[in-house]
């Protein structure tokens, strides 16, 4: 059997053209504790698979408890994350999660994956685009007085006026974004001076790995996260590119496994280590494998949801302002129907039609969260964005197609620049690259305004965007047929949002 790519599905690497959500007001309640039922013994046999279990409340003799429920009902527990009543655990028993559902105090159980530990081998979904060393010489020619050498190739800093937030200040050392993700190579002369060690960590296990270097991707790991944190943070040293907020600190986070799926525990794990380490920001471009919506009538998906809603929530309560990819699959997240042809995506997957209203894409539509749509050189639309009224927060340049949307000279590719391992640069396009933006934007912000809580940084994120209003007809491909209908008004539609965040009144307001 042929197993299906893992996806970063916030993520697109667009070198040949082009590519085949605000959180939503609440999300399901837990349900109310089962009563108590006599243990059911371990079934033998079946195949290992990872848990998580999320207890009703954290009191001590309650833990406990369900913590010798999860052993009688043969689970070995990896991680307990009592900060938030969620357990991690291994388990053979394929009667595992339902079982322990019936136990006194678990809200839910549900397994994290479809597939085995360990997951079968699989490709990443493809490689940026390099830049030869052609272009960074044709670029340090036309870099300008006070420009990095490759600034000149950055388009995506000037709709956010990033360029000019730059003459104010770069940001504070003291503020620091953790790029949930692939992993970041802090070896990159980009990345090497602003980066945050204290706050690194390898997720992957869904229990927490601080071995030196434990966070940087492997010679086969996707260079996706590397990408990101350089979007954020490249430092402004007259070498290479420039990030958006090139003062502020950048930590890695590890969660995707060697596979490249980044599974329930992991980013559970991530945003609690965040919480705990003094993370301002955590950019999240990904969702949360194997399925691209959890619905909550499904009693495995929905603890999946009910974790990783428990985690961010966590980390927000911590202070942590929490930024999420919308994604890139042209979906209208407001409507009633999608259809989803990729979940499992670990496994074998098929098509079903999902409400997004029930079934939610994590972390991107989990309370709190925000949630950011992509566009392109010219001001529209990335033509693989998802959008939706009520969903989208913000957007931010993600890119797109050159042929969409061609970027005025010197720049050269609709795709967005980043840092990549082994310290060289390349383009990627994608939701995953808005997101960064976005999460830069905000460590502007929290730089501005130190004391600034979680709630008043995601306000003045939407409050100081640019509003942008609906593309009307958009026709991004110019055939003549309408490839999606956007709503709303110009200070709030489900294309853009609340607007472009804007880097300049982030440092001056």
């Amino acid at each position: 059997m042929t197993v299906p790519k893992p996806r970063i599905r916030r993520a697109l690497a667009l070198p040949l053209g082009m590519v085949t959500a605000s959180a939503l007001a609440f999300l399901p309640n837990a349900t109310a504790s089962a009563a108590p039922v006599e243990s059911a013994a371990p079934q033998a046999g079946g195949p290992s698979l990872s848990y998580v279990v999320n207890i009703h409340n954290t009191g001590v003799g309650l833990t406990a408890h369900v913590k010798k429920a999860v052993a009688e009902a043969g689970g070995t527990i990896v991680e307990s994350y009592d900060q938030i009543g969620t357990l991690v655990v291994h388990s053979s028993n394929p009667e595992f999660a339902s079982v322990m559902r019936r136990v006194k105090g678990v809200d839910s159980a549900g397994a994290t994956r479809t597939a085995p530990l360990p997951t079968q081998s699989t490709a990443d979904m493809g490689a940026p685009k390099v830049l030869s060393a052609g272009e960074v010489a044709q670029a340090q020619a036309e870099a300008a007085g006070g420009q990095d050498p490759l600034e000149p190739l950055q388009w995506d800093l000037r709709p956010i006026k990033a360029d000019q937030a730059h003459r104010k200040t770069l940001g504070s050392q003291k503020v620091t974004v953790a790029v949930i993700d692939t992993g970041v190579d802090d070896t990159h002369p980009d990345l090497a001076p602003n980066f945050d060690r204290r706050a690194s960590v390898n997720c992957v296990s869904g229990k927490p790995d601080t071995s030196d270097g434990a966070w940087r991707p492997s010679a086969t790991d996707s260079p996706h996260g590397t990408h990101v944190a350089g979007e954020i943070a490249a430092a402004k040293n007259g070498s290479g590119m420039t990030g958006v907020a090139p003062g502020v600190k950048v930590a890695g986070i590890k969660v995707a496994d060697p596979d490249g799926f980044f599974y329930t525990e992991a980013v559970v794990c991530g945003f609690v280590w965040a919480a705990e380490h003094g993370v301002d920001v955590t950019n999240n471009s990904y969702y949360t494998d194997p399925w691209n919506f959890n619905c909550s009538d499904d009693p495995d998906q929905k603890a999946l949801v009910d974790a990783v809603d428990r985690a961010a929530r966590y980390a927000e309560k911590k202070g942590t302002v929490n930024v999420a990819a919308a994604g890139n699959d042209s979906y209208d997240l407001a409507s009633h129907a999608i259809t989803d042809p990729t979940s499992p995506n670990d496994s074998t997957p098929g098509d079903r039609v999902i409400d997004p209203h029930t079934c939610f894409d994590i972390p991107s539509q989990v309370p709190g969260v925000v949630t950011v749509s992509a566009t392109g050189a010219k001001g529209l639309k990335s033509s693989f964005s998802n959008y939706g009224l009520g969903v989208v927060d913000v957007t931010a340049p993600g890119g797109d197609s050159t042929a969409y949307q061609r970027p005025e000279p010197p720049a050269t590719s609709g795709l967005i620049l980043g840092t990549l391992p082994g310290g060289k640069w390349g383009y990627m396009a994608g939701t995953s690259m808005a997101s960064p933006h976005v999460a830069a934007v905000a460590a502007l912000i929290k730089s501005t305004h130190p004391n600034a809580p979680a709630s008043l940084v995601r306000s003045l994120l939407s409050s100081q965007a640019t509003p942008m209003a609906c593309t009307d007809p958009y026709d991004i491909d110019g055939d003549g047929k309408i490839d999606a209908v956007c709503e709303g008004t110009k200070n709030n539609n489900g294309f853009y949002g609340r607007g472009m965040v804007d880097a300049l009144a982030a440092v001056t307001k």
